[in-house]
């Protein structure tokens, strides 16, 4: 049996900017963080030729190709197990339009497991680019790049995504109290929304060619952004992401709406800096920067949502469990 842990993340700056139609003109640049909360992916070996997939719901099947997980029939396939074994994928958060990347986390997950199961040592570059060649290249989901690169990395990371496809993957160092002003200055909250965020970002992806000077200034951003949290800065981060949060609702017209402004709001009422929905918008987790002696206020003004304690995790998709018999 094969287990492996890959992380979720939040995303500050630069989302957007890692579509291919954008970055292999323009070049991208986004500004992620692994958290610590995962998808667990688990692989062994079955008595007989069936295929099991559990997930939330259950697939015995007998070929790959009769498996409705997409995700998992199309890593089984690029991976070449045929049958004969079992899958199953449990997370920290609700799956599905959680804004927190868990779609490619599930890939970049899968693809580990299964890769490990053959006994392939495997790098993480080679986990990114292969999700991503899963997830838009066979299956043609409208999305960008950086969700599969930080789950496979980890870290907290400037990733800059070259025109012709080459990505550079930078870890911005923090001292340890740093990092622990960080942690205490992030909070997230479930705002009750879940969404399909094809919608969204189909729409995102057609509006490309139009919104090129937004794109600009977010990637700008991110950089920006990195250049201050590593000389100490901290406290612009939130001014950063309340500027970068009103650029990206220019995007695409479902990223915010009436109640997710009057979350937001309540937030920067009670004290909260600055923030951003998670992922595509429309809905899953708010990310909010506010000085650690406002947290209580802010979250007392957020009481009616469940909040999601976490901390920065260092580390990329991770096997943790190899039994061989």
């Amino acid at each position: 049996m094969i287990i492996v842990q890959a992380p979720l993340r939040v995303s500050f700056f630069g989302g957007g900017t890692d579509f291919p139609d954008y970055f292999n003109e323009e070049g991208g640049c986004v500004l992620s963080c692994a958290i610590d909360k995962y998808i667990f992916v688990t692989i062994k070996k079955r008595f007989d030729t069936l295929l099991r997939i559990g997930y939330t719901r259950q697939e015995m099947v007998e070929s790959v190709d009769q498996i409705r997980h997409e995700l998992i029939r199309e890593a089984l396939r690029l991976t070449a197990i045929r049958d004969g074994v079992e899958i199953t994928t449990m997370g920290d958060i609700p799956s599905a339009g959680s804004g927190l990347g868990s779609s490619s986390t599930v890939t970049v997950g899968a693809l580990h497991a299964m890769h490990s199961y053959q006994g392939d040592l495997v790098t993480a570059e080679q986990l990114a680019r292969e999700a991503c060649d899963i997830e838009i290249g066979r299956l043609g989901k409208p999305i960008g790049v950086q969700d599969q690169y930080i789950a496979a990395f980890g870290g907290l990371r400037l990733f800059e995504f070259r025109p012709g496809g080459q990505v550079d993957s930078e870890r911005v160092r923090l001292d340890p109290g740093l990092q622990m002003r960080l942690n205490e200055s992030l909070l997230l909250f479930f705002t009750g929304v879940t969404r399909k965020a094809d919608t969204i970002l189909g729409e995102q992806k057609r509006n490309i060619a139009d919104r090129r000077a937004i794109l600009r200034e977010m990637k700008a951003m991110a950089l920006h952004a990195r250049d201050e949290l590593q000389s100490g800065r901290l406290e612009t981060l939130g001014d950063l992401l309340h500027t970068g949060w009103e650029l990206k609702k220019r995007l695409a017209s479902q990223i915010s709406n009436g109640e997710l402004d009057e979350m937001y709001e309540a937030a920067r009422r009670a004290g909260a800096v600055g923030g951003k929905i998670t992922g595509a918008g429309g809905g899953g987790f708010l990310l909010l920067y506010c000085q650690p002696e406002r947290r209580a206020a802010v979250r007392a003004a957020l009481s009616h949502l469940q909040e999601l304690p976490f901390q920065l995790e260092q580390d990329g998709s991770k096997v943790i469990f190899n039994y061989r018999r």
